[in-house]
């Protein structure tokens, strides 16, 4: 399927949804260094969330590294800092140690997988050095994570996985002028970390990196025992929910799949986080009571509910690296709802690439801008699921 292009209503609208992650205006929420945009920069990173962040991030440290100069560096942004996916999400940084890297076994074997595998999981211990070393305030809690299936197919299909793994191994240049509303800038690179906005500003973009709007709520209560894990809660190959406990006792838990995954147009390319989606406002209410025993008079009801735009990408990898056709310009986005276990390191390869010209830097064979995914992308996976979902439906209807 080509999608048309539709460019102009992908940019971040103003109106956003309040999120329980945003509740409190941040001191740099709409920060400008100057009152005038500067005429040049070094570096211009478009996006003020965890990718922008944690690029800038690793140019500092490397610059220092490599005995550099420090670069200029412009950040831009269409709302306020971490005001997309960054601050809307599920809060929780989630290796998938199982379906991706059995996925990534099939396709491109078993160095590839491992190398998915491992990339993930080190970015748990980064995050976790980043925290300590600068001593970040933050709630940062490392705790178990329960993966639960409700579904008999589901739980077959864990453990077909689980002995595959384990029978295979697997352990764990020239300036560029940017134009914006403000005014031009020239550069020497340009790092897009737009995630689900990106093919507002790369149309190129539009088959790979499709915005999904996605809702997630904060639960309150009394009278329960506090959970100490988090949870991913499978109900059948599209429909899941994920969360997390808070110190305060409450609970942050996103998904509601069942409710809005069949009608596509609310959340498929999709750019618009002002709205919650109708149908599945509801989701959320008794969602303890239903699902853990001892919660049934908990009182635990919806105290938030926001919606949020992710980047999914096409075949379900980000696009990391140097933009075919675009000098000087860098891409870091299509994480596909689950960046938080893959964008920091990423973001570190964006910027060993940048100042030093590195190619041979860690990062997984699928992720990087092959002329393969360029050129010949292939159809949106989500898109097919939702195609496979709905075949199932009406073959189920038939019956």
């Amino acid at each position: 399927m080509t999608f048309p292009d539709r460019s102009a209503d992908k940019f971040p609208v103003a109106n956003a949804v309040p999120s329980f992650w945003r509740n409190q205006a941040g001191p740099i929420d709409d920060h400008r260094s100057t009152e005038d945009l500067s005429s040049s920069a070094d570096i211009v990173i478009i996006g003020a969330g965890y990718t922008g962040a944690s690029v800038v991030h690793h140019i500092l440290e490397q610059s220092a590294q490599y005995n550099q100069t420090i670069p200029s560096i412009l950040i831009l942004e269409a709302r306020e800092a971490c005001s997309g996916a960054t601050g809307r999400n599920g809060g929780h940084l989630k290796p998938d140690p199982i379906f991706r890297a059995s996925s990534v076994l099939e396709t491109h074997g078993k160095e590839v997988a491992e190398h998915v595998s491992s990339f993930e999981a080190r970015q748990v211990d980064a995050i976790k050095d980043l925290v300590q070393r600068k001593n970040i305030d933050c709630d940062f809690e490392e705790t178990k994570v329960n993966d639960v299936c409700f579904y008999n197919a589901g739980r077959d299909q864990i453990k077909a996985t689980l002995t595959k793994l384990v029978n295979a191994n697997i352990t764990t240049a020239k300036q560029v002028e940017y134009h914006s509303a403000r005014g031009s800038v020239k550069t020497n690179a340009v790092v897009y970390a737009t995630n689900g906005y990106t093919s507002a500003l790369v149309p190129e973009m539009k088959d790979k990196i499709v915005p999904v709007r996605g809702m997630v709520a904060r639960l309150t209560g009394a009278n329960v025992p506090k959970l100490k894990d988090s949870y991913l809660m499978r109900f059948s190959d599209h429909e899941y929910d994920y969360m997390i406990p808070r110190p305060d006792g409450s609970i942050v838990l996103g998904g509601a799949r069942r409710d809005f995954f069949k009608d596509l147009d609310e959340w498929f390319d999709v750019a618009d986080d002002s709205k919650v989606m109708e149908g599945a406002r509801g989701y959320f209410d008794g969602y303890m009571q239903r699902h853990f025993a001892g919660w049934e008079d908990s009182g635990f009801r919806t105290e938030e509910i926001w919606t949020g735009i992710m980047g999914y990408s096409n075949d379900g990898f980000p696009y990391v690296g140097p933009i075919r056709g675009r000098a000087g310009q860098y891409m870091c986005a299509g994480f596909t709802g689950h960046g938080m276990p893959q964008i920091f390191l990423s973001a570190k390869a964006v910027a060993s690439m940048i100042l030093i010209g590195d190619t041979e830097v860690d990062l997984p064979l699928p992720y990087r801008i092959s002329q393969a995914r360029w050129s010949q992308p292939k159809a949106h996976a989500s898109l097919e699921a939702w195609q496979r979902f709905r075949d199932s439906e009406l073959a189920r209807a038939v019956l």
